[in-house]
């Protein structure tokens, strides 16, 4: 009761099987690398990229153009919106998004310095709050006298 969509490749177990669960449902294009387990009832839309050796659980659902890295666990129930690359095993159930929407080049490369800066950033803005209330705080005990 396998559905299995035009051009998708499954590559046969190098070390161990390659496993499809009972329900699985594969769009188009799909590749589904060496030695992947997939559960039970999961389905993925086109374009769905599996490393190998990727074990995805029971109940699953891969939006178009996912993409995981090898050697991670997804855990059951869980739904991995279109184009998120999972670079990490996945181990509560829920929902999960990566990536940023397209923008020019040179502004994404701005964005992308950016958020590397943002726990920095974080950090001095918490200090600088800091700072105010206490300048606030004295501020107002001298006024009160």
């Amino acid at each position: 009761d396998v559905e299995i969509g035009a051009n998708t490749t499954i590559d046969r177990g190098a070390l161990s099987d390659t496993l499809i669960g009972n329900g699985v449902k594969l769009d188009n294009q799909i590749m589904i690398a060496h030695n992947v387990q997939i559960g039970d009832h999961t389905a993925m839309a086109a374009c769905v990229g599996i490393s190998g050796s990727a074990k995805i659980g029971r109940h699953c659902m891969l939006a178009g153009g996912v993409g995981l890295v090898g050697h991670i666990e997804i855990c059951d129930n869980v739904f991995v919106t279109g184009m998120t690359m999972v670079t990490r095993s996945i181990t509560e159930p829920g929902s999960y998004s990566s990536g940023t929407a397209m923008q020019p080049a040179a502004e994404w490369k701005k964005s992308a310095a950016r958020i590397r800066q943002l726990d920095d950033m974080a950090r001095r803005l918490q200090q600088l709050e800091k700072r105010l209330a206490a300048v606030t705080s004295s501020g107002d005990a001298s006024s009160d006298a």
